[in-house]
């Protein structure tokens, strides 16, 4: 073998390392997403906060215990006005109820009903979350407020982010007055890293939150409420379910200086306000 075929096998010997190499890592990589995806999705802040701490002294903490026992304490506070409305709110993947004490307080001062949902692994609560459990522990929610008279035409499902799945998923099982997405996202595997097809994604997330599917069957009021700048969950995905749901009250706010996270600095409450008083003014409540 001349030298120039020599240095040609090397270089392709090379080749084949370096893509050998590139191959494990890839096939590491989608291993760890395997394994460790919840880690990745969730974000839990152990943090136990009384709510008289960060002026909303109206909510008290109430535990409510899930279908497999475990109890998970959250925030409640009844409406002023027996019929109006009771905001049940599931937030996003990071922080805890305490972060969201602006949205509480602004739906507290307009007299409805406010019910912040935390999760397991978020505010003290013990446990892990995951899509089945939040779901199962929503659930309870809602049994835990019928068993106080408290009926589904008179809830509105609040969720943020993550949190959409969440209210999304107990549409299944009520039909509440109406329904408040804060920036969601059509499925889970949709917002799979650059380098994961977003059909192996499917394949290896045990957590689906498939918004898509689920907001096809929704018959309550719908209002998206979402950042024209968000780089999280893009806008796209936001007129996609807006298109998909067949309620015939849908309507949507793509706020222009907004990202993901600052809805509210950029004037969210104002549409969500207004969402709501068009509920109250709507049938009423039986």
């Amino acid at each position: 073998m001349g030298p120039d075929r020599a240095g040609e096998m090397t270089m392709v010997t090379a080749l084949l390392a370096a893509t050998g190499l590139v191959a494990g890592l890839y096939l590491l990589g989608l291993l760890g997403l395997a394994l460790f995806q919840r880690e990745m999705i969730y974000r839990p802040d152990p943090t136990r906060t009384d709510p008289a701490d960060i002026g909303l002294s109206d909510l008290v903490p109430v535990p409510v215990r899930g279908a497999d026992g475990r109890l998970i304490t959250s925030w409640y506070a009844p409406p002023l006005h027996p019929l109006a409305a009771t905001l049940v709110m599931f937030h996003g993947n990071a922080g805890t109820n305490a972060a969201r004490a602006h949205k509480a307080r602004l739906l507290l001062d307009a007299g409805y009903g406010v019910f912040m949902a935390e999760y397991r692994g978020y505010g003290g609560n013990s446990g892990r979350p995951s899509e089945r459990d939040l779901t199962a522990d929503g659930a309870a929610i809602l049994d835990w407020l019928a068993g106080r008279g408290v009926p589904a035409n008179r809830i509105v499902l609040w969720g943020e982010s993550i949190g959409c799945g969440v209210a999304l998923a107990l549409t299944e099982r009520i039909s509440p007055r109406g329904v408040i997405l804060e920036c969601p996202f059509t499925a889970l595997a949709d917002l799979a890293p650059p380098y994961v097809p977003v059909a192996l994604a499917r394949l290896l997330m045990r957590d689906r939150f498939d918004n898509l599917r689920r907001i096809g069957r929704l018959a309550a009021p719908l209002l998206i409420v979402h950042g024209q700048l968000d780089r999280l969950t893009p806008p796209a995905m936001a007129q996609a379910l807006l298109a998909a749901a067949p309620a015939a009250d849908k309507e949507a706010a793509f706020l222009p200086l907004a990202h993901h996270d600052d809805l509210w600095d950029q004037g969210a409450e104002k549409p969500i306000l207004d969402f709501l008083q068009r509920l109250r003014n709507g049938t009423p409540f039986d």
